[in-house]
């Protein structure tokens, strides 16, 4: 049996399937694309795109990352794509929960009874005086400093 020559169509298609994960790369924030593994020829086009301004610029830059992937495989960068992609998502949640955290500690003493039990080597003491130091300052209209502070204390403690 021969090796079938791909159709018009489906080489078509390919190709725009490789713009779009171009696309994608352009996407990324700068820190995201640093970690990314990816040829430097790639990665110049991807940083010139992200330049642009003009919608047309963009698209035919973005044509341009399509062709140099033609000779790349995929896969590896759909891979760390959706490893990017996919730990956006758990830290948002995670970030979320910690944020639930926080606000019932600042509406509720007795969160802080529960938030020991779940975190057993969380300062108490500090966060007593975090939290009464944030309540303070949003009684008083001052900026939130405890209530920041708070914040990173809670997650220091949901990290250990």
């Amino acid at each position: 049996m021969q090796d079938e020559i791909p159709s018009k169509t489906k080489k078509k298609h390919e190709m725009h399937e490789l713009q779009k994960l171009g696309a994608a790369l352009v996407g990324l924030s700068a820190a995201h694309l640093e970690h990314m593994t990816i040829p430097e020829e790639l990665a110049r086009a991807v940083h010139e795109a992200r330049r642009f301004r003009s919608h047309e610029a963009k698209r035919r830059q973005v044509q341009l990352i399509g062709k140099l992937m033609r000779d790349l495989d995929p896969e590896p960068i759909r891979a760390q794509l959706a490893a990017v992609e996919g730990g956006s998502a758990q830290e948002r949640a995670r970030h979320q929960r910690l944020e639930h955290w926080r606000v019932r500690l600042m509406e509720d003493d007795g969160a802080l009874t529960e938030f020991a039990s779940e975190h057993p080597v969380a300062d108490l003491q500090n966060l007593r005086a975090l939290l009464r130091n944030a309540r303070k300052e949003q009684e008083e209209g001052r900026p939130p400093r405890a209530y920041r502070e708070l914040f990173r204390v809670i997650r220091e403690a949901a990290d250990e």
